[in-house]
């Protein structure tokens, strides 16, 4: 595990791109797991502008995002479709045939998320999953609960993210109760994981997650478990997980304030 602690959320956001784009550079034709929500998008924004410059070529990257609501159309204003069409899509030369979102109204549930699963084998799994932190610890939509769901599947929202997506919708009773979420399983099979997270609100689910129990009532905790994680968090974020000696002895912690 590698902890990166920077000073703020715009230099999360340079170090994150960073990483991303190195990969990229790398590998072509990374396959590159997505997230959504306020945590990537200075993390986007980044990536368009070294896009625009030809720092970067997304022309071959393959992205699988790792959620949607269920029940919205992904013209949706607050649909993920419409979020990475406007964040990072648009933006950048990718191609839209090489662009996976969970669909928000599928015809037959089962057979959308078994084939989500399986379009995700077919090209070897994930390179780098990129993902962000609920204040829950929940990843993409996979909630806290009795048991870690291997599969993409239909997860019902907690109350707590109900009120932390409330913001984005004119009231908590227009914020889609259910979800398409990617399962751990394709998540932990990615052969890189870059989680970030920003700000105080964040910084007891980081410390839970990598420094409590495994369990999947604390969802991120089995990010420990994990080969390759790369956590890039500011300062606020770090607050508790840097007074945990255990953590920080086995990960390798970088200050760069």
């Amino acid at each position: 595990m590698e902890i990166y602690v920077v000073k703020d959320y715009k230099e999360m956001s340079k170090k994150a791109a960073k990483i991303i784009a190195e990969e990229m550079k790398r590998k072509k034709d990374l396959v590159l797991g997505l997230a959504t929500g306020s945590t990537p998008e200075g993390t986007y924004a980044k990536l368009a502008k070294m896009c625009e410059k030809g720092k970067i070529d997304f022309s071959n990257v393959v992205t699988f995002n790792l959620d949607e609501y269920l029940g919205l159309e992904d013209e949706h204003e607050q649909s993920y479709h419409h979020f990475m069409d406007k964040h990072l899509f648009s933006k950048v030369n990718i191609k839209p045939k090489n662009t996976n979102v969970p669909a928000g109204c599928p015809k037959n549930i089962e057979k959308t998320c078994e084939k989500y699963d399986k379009k995700i084998e077919s090209l070897g799994g994930i390179d780098l999953q990129l993902l962000g932190i609920g204040n829950n610890g929940h990843i993409g939509f996979n909630e806290p609960g009795d048991v870690f769901i291997p599969e993409t599947h239909v997860a019902k929202l907690t109350e707590a993210t109900l009120d932390a997506n409330a913001r984005l919708f004119k009231s908590k009773d227009e914020v889609p109760k259910e979800s398409i979420t990617m399962g751990m399983k394709s998540i932990m099979n990615a052969k890189k994981i870059l989680l970030l997270a920003s700000g105080s609100g964040k910084a007891n689910a980081i410390c839970m997650s990598l420094s409590g129990p495994i369990t999947p009532w604390v969802p991120a905790s089995i990010l420990q478990l994990h080969n390759d994680l790369i956590v890039v968090i500011d300062e606020e974020a770090a607050q508790q997980i840097l007074e945990q000696k255990k953590t920080m002895q086995r990960a390798r912690v970088y200050k760069s304030y």
